[in-house]
């Protein structure tokens, strides 16, 4: 069974939730975070997204993402 649609519309928040398989951490060097959120601000920045709140940990992260367009 398919999930519903997204609804998408301006101003919209959004709660984005990745873990990685069987739970394994998704950053191995700490220099990965960096990488993950640089990725992020270039995602972010073509989109023309805003990032309300972020929590990045070892198997997983949450972004709270604003789409102002």
């Amino acid at each position: 069974m398919s999930r519903p649609l997204r609804l998408e519309f301006s101003g919209a928040l959004y709660h984005v939730t990745s873990r990685g398989n069987e739970r394994k951490a998704i950053y191995l060097e700490d220099s990965d975070f960096e990488i993950f959120l640089n990725l992020l601000n270039t995602v972010c920045s073509r989109y023309n997204w805003v990032i309300h709140a972020y929590c990045l940990m070892d198997n997983h992260y949450h972004l709270l993402v604003e789409t102002p367009d």
